[in-house]
């Protein structure tokens, strides 16, 4: 049965924005310079592309060389260009947008807000993390009885329901302490640890001194408590009733809710999606707030402000009848200085966001958004659409029916019923494994059930109904997560990720068909980048073979240096080399940032991506079928070690290290042998362009090798 338990209780923007007006809630700045130069690289660029098309094929065609090797490298030139194209959407029209709470209406006025972060297993993501996220929900800047926090627990874990009492228990201290202080910092984890040392300089005083000993202790028995749980077998029932005329407002605790589905094996239980589907209707009829903030179990708010922030775009009735979510950037508390496995190529995806931004919305990055609810259930201004039919389409829940119309406009569901033997017996039926049976959940309402990758797709389909999103990139972060800090891991991720984008890119859903017709042409671009970008991975591998090859046996693929149409392959690989170094400047990234996204990109494209792309083709083949795989948030000190170093660990990533390990010694191999042709009476100019190719390659192997060498040594 489902078990229902609750408890009541940086980006500087460089000048490009300007100060919001006394009375708006939001500025939203077209970033001028960027855009402009953006469009005259877009417009350089494409004659230097177009060139070097020009010559492949007209040489493919009319000239006399070798069919093989030039077909697939001109093969690998197309995709590359497709995708480059694609991507020029993000630099049409980048936008920066800031906001002004201090001009929102009074607490009073302010809409409920329910929190849902979802966690699926105690092993891979730890418990104590997983509370260290739910109390800085808890702690958001927002008023309290207005505030909702749902945790879904798809792993039904004894001891993540035993850790949610003892963080109920720990959260009567730790949240006045936060409010009494104005603590900016409310994952009490963080606010311990030397990240917030200057925080706590700050604060210093004898009362804090002696106030803070005691919370630390409070919070240290707490984690020793969870971290020893046993198996605990009863559950608890409280009500936030209790809050009333018995605390003040700083010791007020907000509603906390704890969920585990009912999951059969007959029964697709849909993995995320179905679990935040779950959320949603059991949050209908319990608190019923019109927006919900959804955060990954390992993503804790860093500034208790973010609510009010996203509530400056949800409240402006320029936009917000149409406005479906506010998203904010993922950053990462754990990432170190050589940052050698942030796949996410930061400095890239700030502009990507950005830039799509500017044009109707950024993509749904699966964390950090606050959303609005109605969103899921209809188009913009059609409130009534999915209402008509509503069993139907919801199934058969007289009080879910009544919460959805009460976010219509009529009033929502009071809370003085919500904790009674009813209501809980409800939220059963509801999270239980066969309610969506016969209705449209993760069709055409809530998540989508059509793409392992739930928030990203879902959030294409709401932009595809009409629906806008905005990108908020504050200078402080307003949530902090933990990214995986093993290559094996990243890879894994980053495999998941391409599988679904790239399955739902050659669906019917493709961007480039379904979407063209129901939205901008350029955010129907953008969204192609995102779906087709794991295609350069076949490139990649064409672009580690074909050319060491020829390399090696004296085969020439470009021109000579000294003929004028080696001056467009010279041009291409400058203009995409200082398009990337702007990217990565602009956002504040250095040289080795730089240099440690190529070596990443170049890593992952030929592993990861390429394995996602390979695991499309055979679940079109019959060969597969669709798997959740879990990301492993847990640390190992060993490899901790390593990561801070700047070392590459590939240890337990032998699948992936297949195609990886073949092109390197490849390259290797063939550049010796290249250069001793070179060496013996080769001609330079003809093979110049190989030659540079396979030294860049190289270049870029060498943390590659010291992970192989001692492997080998082996």
């Amino acid at each position: 049965m489902a078990a229902v338990s609750l408890h009541s209780s940086y980006s500087r923007l460089l000048g490009l924005t300007m100060a919001p007006t006394a009375t708006s809630l939001n500025t939203c700045t077209v970033q001028q310079p960027r855009a402009a130069l953006g469009r005259l690289h877009m417009l350089l660029h494409f004659f230097a592309v177009s060139a070097l098309l020009y010559y492949r094929i007209s040489n493919l065609i009319y000239g006399d060389v070798p069919l093989l090797s030039w077909g697939l490298i001109t093969l690998s030139e197309l995709i590359f260009t497709f995708i480059w194209t694609l991507a020029q959407a993000f630099r049409w029209r980048p936008v920066v947008r800031t906001v002004a709470p201090e001009n929102l209406p009074g607490d009073e006025k302010l809409p409920a807000l329910d929190v849902f972060i979802c966690t699926a297993d105690p092993k891979k993501e730890p418990v104590v993390e997983v509370m260290n996220t739910v109390l800085s929900a808890m702690a958001l800047d927002y008023p309290t009885e207005k505030l909702a926090v749902y945790l879904s627990d798809d792993g039904g874990t004894a001891v993540t329901l035993y850790a949610m009492k003892e963080a109920c228990a720990f959260a009567r201290c730790w949240l006045p302490f936060c409010r009494k202080y104005g603590v900016k910092s409310r994952c009490p984890e963080a606010f311990f640890s030397s990240f917030c040392d200057d925080e706590r300089e700050v604060l210093e005083s004898d009362e804090f001194k002696a106030e803070e000993q005691k919370i630390q202790s409070n919070y240290e028995l707490f984690k020793r408590n969870v971290e020893k749980a046993a198996e605990i077998e009863d559950s608890v029932i409280y009500d936030n009733k209790k809050n009333e005329g018995a605390m003040d407002d700083h010791s007020k605790l907000p509603l906390l809710v704890y969920v585990s589905r009912e999951k059969r094996p007959s029964r697709p239980h849909r993995f995320k999606a179905g679990a935040l589907n779950a959320l949603l209707r059991v949050s209908g009829i319990m608190s019923n707030a019109p927006y919900t903030l959804v955060l990954d179990c390992d993503m804790y708010c860093n500034d208790p402000t973010s609510a009010k922030q996203a509530m400056c775009f949800h409240l402006d009735p320029k936009f917000s009848n149409s406005l479906s979510f506010a998203q904010f950037p993922q950053i990462f508390y754990n990432v170190s200085k050589n940052d050698i496995y942030d796949g996410q190529a930061r400095s890239a995806y700030k502009t990507k966001y950005q830039g799509m931004d500017g044009i109707k919305g950024t993509v749904c990055a699966g964390t950090g958004y606050f959303l609005k609810k109605k969103a899921l259930y209809c188009s913009p201004n059609q409130e009534d659409e999915f209402l008509e039919e509503p069993e139907k389409n919801f199934g058969f829940s007289t009080k879910l029916i009544d919460s959805l119309q009460a976010l219509n406009g009529k009033n929502a569901t009071d809370r003085e019923t919500m904790s009674d033997h009813a209501t809980i017996e409800e939220a059963k039926k509801l999270a239980s494994c066969t309610y969506e049976q016969n209705t449209t959940w993760g069709k055409e309402i809530g998540y989508s059930y059509d793409c392992l990758l739930e928030s990203t797709f879902t959030g294409y389909l709401l932009h595809c109904k009409g629906w806008n999103s905005v990108y908020l990139y504050p200078e402080r972060p307003c949530f902090l997560g933990c990214t995986t800090i093993d290559m094996k891991d990243a890879l894994i991720q980053l495999m998941k990720w391409a599988s679904g984008l790239v399955q739902a890119g050659l669906s019917k859903f493709s961007p480039l068909t379904y979407g063209m017709s129901r939205m901008s042409v350029l955010q129907s671009m953008c969204y192609g980048y995102f779906m087709f970008t794991h295609l350069v991975s076949v490139a990649c591998f064409i672009y580690g073979i074909i050319p060491q090859l020829c390399f090696l046996y004296g085969v020439p693929l470009y021109p000579k240096v000294t003929n004028p149409w080696f001056a467009a392959f010279a041009t291409v690989y400058l203009s995409s080399l200082s398009q990337h170094l702007y990217e990565v400047v602009s956002s504040g990234g250095s040289m080795r940032t730089m240099w440690n996204e190529q070596r990443i990109w170049m890593i992952k494209s030929v592993t990861a991506c390429l394995f996602g792309c390979l695991d499309v083709l055979m679940k079109y083949v019959g060969m597969a079928k669709a798997n959740f795989r879990l990301t492993n948030k847990a640390m190992d000190q060993e490899k901790l070690e390593k990561y801070e170093k700047g070392k590459f660990d590939f240890q337990g990533a032998k699948m992936f290290m297949i195609p990886l390990t073949m092109l390197v010694l490849l390259n290797l191999g063939c550049f010796i042998g290249g250069m001793k042709g070179l060496i013996s009476g080769g001609d330079v100019k003809e093979m110049f362009g190989q030659g540079f190719l396979s030294s860049y390659v190289l270049v870029l192997s060498l943390p590659i090798l010291e992970g192989l060498i001692p492997k080998i040594g082996k």
